[in-house]
């Protein structure tokens, strides 16, 4: 099973590629914000509950979607770039097995466990 969901995960990348070329942007603005959302980790210094908090906020492809959408209803050209890094990290992170955090630690995520955990 989890070969097929990174499978899975893998299109969903080649998406977020496809409609990253759409915008018509340099790929160098790719390779510079496509690991931008792991900034969110940063919430971890106030503790695992808000830490895993903003991570899964960031993670969530429903929100992404929603930014997306809003960019390109609204003619906000940074906020459809928002949407679809934000789309392209998620599925990417998923590739590699890393899913949505519990709260009661980093390791442990909707797809399994992580890290030195996972052994």
């Amino acid at each position: 099973m989890k070969e097929t969901i990174r499978l899975e995960e893998a299109a969903l990348f080649g998406l977020g590629v496809l409609a990253y070329a759409q915008l018509n942007l340099s790929w160098w603005w790719f390779a510079a914000l496509l690991f931008a959302p792991d900034l969110s980790m940063l919430g971890y210094l106030l503790g695992t509950k808000p830490g895993a908090l903003l991570y899964n906020l960031i993670h969530h492809r429903g929100l992404a979607i929603a930014i997306y959408l809003l960019g390109v209803n609204s003619g906000n050209p940074g906020l459809t770039l928002a949407g679809v890094m934000l789309f392209t990290h998620s599925s990417l992170d998923r590739v590699f097995g890393y899913g949505l955090k519990y709260a009661d630690s980093f390791q442990n995520t909707h797809l399994g466990r992580i890290g030195k955990a996972a052994g």
